[in-house]
């Protein structure tokens, strides 16, 4: 054996022990987040206050919606008053005038409404957005916190799935599962009714 083969081989030798080492010292926790998640009570609320909003938004764009129908109807009745042949030329004209004034009206609704729906879609996604991203800091926060305390090397969330929408964590045994303990932590300070009785347990 020359000296090359034994430094390389010493040097694997190093490399099993430290890896045998780092593998005694590792301590991991699990998480299902997407449960975490769900059953955060500020998930809830912010649910429920997107809904809303979003009630509202639709709300006034079926009134827009409504008004363009009704300018439709004004448009026809005013083509057809125009086209009655017991009145005037100039009756006729002032009638067409009228159409084409009521046609322009719709049209010019017609790009209120699309750039309202537009906009609407914009800032819900946004805000669905901002809400999420507030929680899932809150939550992590949290299992950082925890994992340290608890002397974790790290913790993985079993809920995850990877990019061919395959479970990520394909078995374990349950154990140092920090996801009731989080659930219980994160919901500590839930108003009053804003859990179900079941999460409450």
């Amino acid at each position: 054996m020359n000296i090359y083969s034994f430094k390389a081989l010493l040097t694997a030798a190093t490399l099993l022990v430290a890896s045998a080492s780092a593998h005694a010292q590792v301590k991991m926790g699990i998480v299902d987040l997407r449960k975490v998640f769900d059953g955060y009570y500020k998930t809830r609320e912010a649910d429920t206050k997107i809904k809303g909003e979003a009630a509202e938004l639709e709300k006034t764009a079926k009134g827009m919606l409504e008004d363009y129908r009704k300018f439709n109807e004004e448009y026809k009745g005013l083509v057809e008053a125009a086209g009655d042949s017991a009145i005037s030329t100039d009756e006729k004209q002032k009638r067409r005038k009228a159409a084409e004034d009521k046609l322009l009206e719709i049209r010019n609704l017609e790009q209120q409404v699309q750039q309202y729906q537009r906009q609407s879609e914009a800032t819900l996604l946004e805000k669905r957005k901002r809400m999420r991203d507030q929680i899932l800091r809150e939550i992590r926060e949290t299992i950082v916190a925890k994992s340290k305390a608890a002397g974790y090397t790290f913790v993985m969330d079993v809920a995850a799935d990877s990019v061919n929408q395959t479970p990520i964590v394909l078995y374990t045994n349950g154990e140092n599962d920090m996801t009731e303990d989080l659930l219980r932590q994160l919901n500590a300070n839930a108003p009053a009714g804003s859990l179900p009785v079941s999460d409450k347990k």
